[in-house]
C-alpha cells in the first residue's frame, strides 16, 4: 500500500489544474487520487475531459488519464476520497470563497492558487522561504471555521515572486520605496500562442487586477500574526505596472529601490546568494537548493536561459547597478506557472505537512 497523502485536485482540467498534475507525478509525499472539475466534464475520463487542451510540455501522466472526473460541486464526495486539495478552480471570487472553505469544513485542507481568499484575514498567503510562521494562523482559523483539521491556506500571486523575495534578502538594508514594472508571460492567462494568437508580436500594457496585487500583497507576505489576523507591514511603498508580453512562461520585473541604510553591490549580490529559507533547512522535495541566482551577464536574466532555474522554482536577478533617481535597480525573472502558481501551492502542501497542519485522514 502507498504511504503517501491521497491529495485532490479542484479545477484540474484548467492550466493550473494541469500543471499541479505534471508536477505531482512521482511526488515522494503526494499521490494525485481525484480529480473535480465543472459538471460539463464529470463523469468523463480525465484524458477524455482535457481532449486536445493539454498544455504542458511534458506528456499527460499516465497515472491520471483514467481517472473519473468529479463533479466539484459534490464537496462531500470529493472529500471523502483525499487527505487534501489543491485548488485552482474557475468561478467568481465570492463562488471560489464558499467552495473553498466547504471543503474546509469537510476537515480537508485546501491549498489554493486562486486569489479569493488572500485577503481573508485568518487565512495565510505564503511564500515557504519567506513567512512560513504565517501558517500558525491556521490555528485561529480553525476556530472560526469549527474544524479540527480542516482549513484554507493560499499562495500569493504569480507576479512578485520575481522581486518579493529579492527585497526580503534584502530587508536589513531597509527598503522602503519601489518602483516595478513587470512584463509577464501569456500563461499567466491560462492562454498559449494558439490560443491567443493576437499575442503575438504584441504588448498590452493592461492586467485587471493585477497592479493592486503586485502592490498590496508583499505587504501582507511581510506582516505579522496579531489577535489571530495577519496584520500587513506598512513599507516599503510599491508602485507597479504590470503588463502583458509575447512570452509564454516567465515573469520579468524591473525594479527600482531606495534603501535607509546604504548597501554596497557586493553586499546586495552576497544576500541574494545566500538567502535560504526553511523549505531549503527542511529539505523539502520541490524545495529549490539554491532559492536566488545572480547572473552578472549584461543579457541576463532571459527568459529562454533562465525560466527553468531549479526546475522552475528558483529566482534569477540580474542588472543590478545604482540608479541617478533611486538608490539601485535590477531585473528579476520567476516562472509564473511553476513558483509562481502549482509549484508554490505545492512547496507550501509540503511545509503544511512538514509542520503537522496536513497529514492522512
Amino acid at each position: 500500500m502507498s504511504q503517501k497523502l491521497k491529495a485532490g485536485i479542484l479545477g484540474g482540467t484548467g492550466m493550473v489544474g494541469q500543471r499541479f498534475i505534471a508536477l505531482l507525478e512521482n511526488h515522494p509525499w503526494f499521490e494525485v487520487t481525484t480529480i473535480a472539475a465543472s459538471p460539463r466534464s464529470a463523469g468523463k475520463r480525465y484524458e477524455d475531459a482535457v481532449g486536445g487542451r493539454w498544455k504542458m510540455d511534458t506528456p499527460m501522466p499516465e497515472a491520471v488519464k483514467d481517472l473519473v472526473v468529479m463533479n466539484v460541486n459534490e464537496v462531500e464526495a470529493v472529500a471523502s476520497k483525499v487527505d487534501f486539495v489543491f485548488s485552482a478552480v474557475d468561478m467568481s471570487k465570492e463562488e471560489i470563497k464558499a467552495i473553498e472553505e466547504a471543503y474546509a469544513k469537510t476537515e480537508t485542507p485546501v491549498v489554493s492558487n486562486n486569489s479569493a481568499h488572500r485577503w481573508t484575514p485568518d487565512v495565510p498567503m505564503v511564500v515557504p522561504e519567506i513567512n512560513p510562521e504565517h501558517m500558525k494562523v491556521i490555528d485561529f482559523q480553525k476556530k472560526r471555521l469549527g474544524t479540527e483539521r480542516g482549513f484554507v491556506a493560499v499562495k500569493p500571486n504569480c507576479s512578485i515572486q520575481s522581486y518579493a523575495p529579492v527585497l526580503t534578502a534584502w530587508k536589513e538594508f531597509e527598503p522602503y520605496e519601489v518602483v516595478a514594472t513587470t512584463y509577464q508571460a501569456i500563461s499567466g492567462a491560462g492562454k498559449t500562442f494558439q490560443d491567443w494568437p493576437e499575442m503575438e508580436g504584441n504588448i498590452i500594457p493592461y492586467i485587471g487586477g493585477e497592479e493592486e496585487k503586485s502592490e498590496k500583497e508583499p505587504l501582507r507576505i511581510w506582516g505579522e500574526i496579531k489577535d489571530g489576523v495577519i496584520v500587513p507591514a506598512q513599507s516599503p511603498v510599491i508602485t507597479c505596472q504590470c503588463i502583458r508580453v509575447p512570452v509564454l512562461n516567465g515573469h520579468t520585473a524591473a525594479v527600482f529601490v531606495k534603501f535607509r541604510q546604504k548597501p554596497t553591490r557586493e553586499q546586495l549580490i552576497e544576500k541574494l546568494k545566500n538567502f535560504r529559507g526553511k523549505p531549503q533547512e527542511l529539505k523539502l522535495p520541490s524545495a529549490p537548493e539554491h532559492f536566488i541566482q545572480y547572473l552578472e551577464e549584461d543579457n541576463r536574466p532571459q527568459v529562454t536561459e533562465d525560466v527553468d532555474y531549479e526546475h522552475g522554482m528558483g529566482i534569477s536577478v540580474g542588472r543590478l547597478r545604482e540608479d541617478t533617481v533611486y538608490d539601485w535597480k535590477f531585473v528579476g525573472l520567476s516562472h509564473n506557472t511553476v513558483r509562481g502558481a502549482a509549484g508554490g501551492a505545492v512547496l507550501c502542501a509540503e511545509l503544511l505537512k512538514a509542520q503537522g497542519y496536513i497529514s492522512a485522514k
